[in-house]
């Protein structure tokens, strides 16, 4: 359990939050959300006290332990990736190096004898004699091979450290667990077992995350940092977001009379309730809504980018072949190799590979920005595209003011170009900052206001969600849903594919695998596992 009283955070003029007054109990999951810089990540590093609020105080049950995700990857590079995650439960790694000194002592004392008894009785207690077939179950399950379960850490990848970081905060049953973006560099299997750990964890988690499906896979409650308060509802994320939305079109509507308004939210509640209960997420085995009022449901204050992509004619009957494609590192790794589909009218294409270079290569490739190595594609002489790259260095690296800079990618005055930035969040002062100067975020809604010029009727997105907020991935998300073009993308975002794609095309090695089916029946499909272990086979 973890108290939260009068807490503000305030940095010079700007306060990030005032007088949080909230409580975090055990068997609930909380998700806190946010803009961009609201204090998402700030709020977590103030409960686990590596910054002090300006006012206010947090509270721990008597007894109970905090385990923290950590962010610094190179703390521990000299350990082994064992003794990494162990230390994640620090009272039973000091217990268990005191009891390695005492017994390697040459000269033994009593005393020492009645110390080590002590240590025996709390190391026991503390299960330690299950500490290492604990951290190997856990680092097994987190995708880190048995292998370099001794290895130090300094000699894995960046995205196996992640992996070992996330174990270390799950390892020891804490009583408290704070997660900031855990799912970051993880596959689509590991997070379904972090989803299924999570089910079953019964004390208090506080996670921070932009992946949507994940938060309502685990979460029971929403916590919203929004202007200067932090506020929690019961419910996940879209319950959150679904009935915000709905109480806002209520407000909106001064004519409802207030009895046909609680009618309407009691509907909802209900609906989204029955919901729960027949899915398989975590927020079905818990009382996410038991205790739900009526009155809780409030309208968001959020801004939602306005993202309206709008071809500007119709598709032909051919919008791309692909034939013989292949493409190979300059180290010799072949990205994908035999590539050979069609896209036909109304294929929106999600593209998956286990190396997520093979997708960013595909797509630089049928821009013409990247030689291929073998094949051909070719484009219906009615297609027109707008491509949302991985990397925008090449078009955010300068030093134009964001009306100039939008000015170069269509036609149009001063006002007309406003009017697009508008629409992405972009008012007042804002629109004469450089685009150099830019947040990751901000110049992620450049990029796809330049796409809105184009009134392209075929959209391609490597990685789109990366950098944005929850509010500007919703809006993204919503709009390609309705989208009367061809769209071709892809993301770790798992409510983003399964809500957009109709077909799922997998680049490997050996060729493709292509399936017209809902990215949750691709991933759990038992044939389409062994399909994928035969395609990346050596």
């Amino acid at each position: 359990m973890i108290t939260v009283s009068n807490l503000s955070v305030q940095f010079g003029k700007r306060v990030l939050f005032n007088d949080v007054n909230l409580k975090f109990t055990n068997g609930n999951i909380y998700g806190i959300i946010g803009a961009n810089g609201a204090g998402k990540s700030t709020f977590l590093r103030t409960i686990y006290g590596d910054l002090d609020p300006t006012t206010g105080t947090i509270a721990l049950g008597p007894g109970e332990r905090l385990s923290v995700l950590s962010q610094d990857h190179f703390k521990w590079d000299s350990h082994t990736v064992m003794d990494t995650v162990m230390m994640g439960h620090s009272v039973l790694w000091d217990i268990m190096k005191q009891r390695e000194e005492l017994y390697a002592k040459e000269d033994f004392t009593d005393e020492d004898g009645m110390l080590v008894s002590e240590l025996e009785e709390k190391f026991a207690e503390l299960d330690g004699w299950n500490a290492e077939s604990d951290a190997a179950a856990l680092l097994s399950g987190l995708g880190i091979k048995e292998d370099k379960h001794y290895t130090l850490m300094g000699e894995l990848s960046g995205k196996e450290k992640v992996r070992v970081m996330l174990a270390q905060a799950l390892y020891g049953n804490p009583d408290n667990l704070l997660l900031d973006e855990p799912t970051n560099d993880l596959d689509m299997e590991t997070v379904t077992w972090l989803e299924e750990y999570l089910s079953n964890f019964e004390h208090t988690v506080l996670v921070v995350s932009h992946d949507r499906h994940f938060l309502d896979s685990v979460c029971t409650h929403t916590v919203d940092i929004d202007f200067g308060k932090i506020n929690m509802f019961a419910g996940n994320y879209s319950f959150w977001y679904e009935s915000s939305q709905l109480a806002l079109r209520q407000q909106q509507n001064q004519k409802a009379k207030a009895e046909e308004k609680k009618k309407e939210l009691e509907e909802f509640i209900r609906r989204f309730s029955a919901n729960v209960a027949k899915s398989k997420q975590t927020t079905s085995r818990k009382k996410m809504l038991d205790k739900l009022n009526v009155d809780e449901i409030k309208p968001s204050s959020r801004k939602y980018p306005g993202i309206i992509f709008t071809p500007e004619r119709e598709p032909g009957n051919q919008i791309l072949e692909v034939s013989g494609l292949k493409k190979t590192t300059e180290e010799g790794v072949v990205l994908f190799n035999d590539v050979n589909f069609n896209v036909e009218k109304g294929d929106k294409i999600v593209f998956l590979s286990k190396n997520p270079r093979a997708m960013t290569a595909f797509f630089e490739i049928i821009n013409g920005k990247m030689k291929q190595d073998a094949g051909h594609f070719n484009w219906g002489v009615t297609i027109t595209t707008a491509y949302l790259p991985l990397d925008n260095t090449e078009y955010t690296d300068t030093d134009k003011n964001l009306v100039d800079w939008l000015g170069q990618y269509g036609e149009g005055n001063e006002v007309y170009m406003k009017g697009f930035l508008g629409r992405m969040l972009f008012s007042g002062e804002d629109v004469l900052k450089k685009v150099n100067v830019l947040s990751g975020g901000e110049k992620m809604r450049c990029m796809i206001a330049r796409m809105q010029l184009r009134n392209a009727n075929c959209l391609i997105l490597d990685t789109p969600t990366n950098h944005l907020d929850l509010e500007s991935i919703q809006a993204f998300n919503n709009n390609l849903k309705t989208y009367k073009g061809n769209v071709l993308f892809s993301s770790h975002d798992h409510e983003f594919i399964q809500t957009v794609a109709n077909r799922i095309i997998e680049l490997t090695p050996n060729g493709i695998i292509d399936k017209m089916m809902e990215y949750d029946e691709y991933i759990t499909s038992d044939h389409i596992k062994e399909l994928r272990a035969k395609m990346y086979a050596e």
